[in-house]
């Protein structure tokens, strides 16, 4: 199992709305809106790498209102 947590900047105004259809997505296991430089965090989950970058792309980013994400894999070291 791959988790990892996506940083996610939004339109002005949109970052409660992407949260909340964000966290309706399969292998999304919270989705916060915050302060800060981002304005959505997500952590997420899936069965490997590719199916992650599959999540991300195919489904995440799809989500109207988001102009940029930065995705940070989580490593047990």
């Amino acid at each position: 199992m791959v988790q990892a947590y996506i940083l996610i900047q939004t339109e002005v105004g949109k970052a409660a709305s992407v949260a909340r259809e964000i966290s309706a997505i399969a292998g999304v296991t919270q989705a916060e809106d915050v302060t800060g430089p981002y304005d959505v965090i997500v952590r997420a989950e899936a069965r490997n790498v590719d199916e992650l970058g599959k999540l991300v792309v195919a489904q995440i980013q799809a989500v109207e209102g988001i102009t940029r994400t930065l995705t940070c894999p989580i490593v047990h070291i």
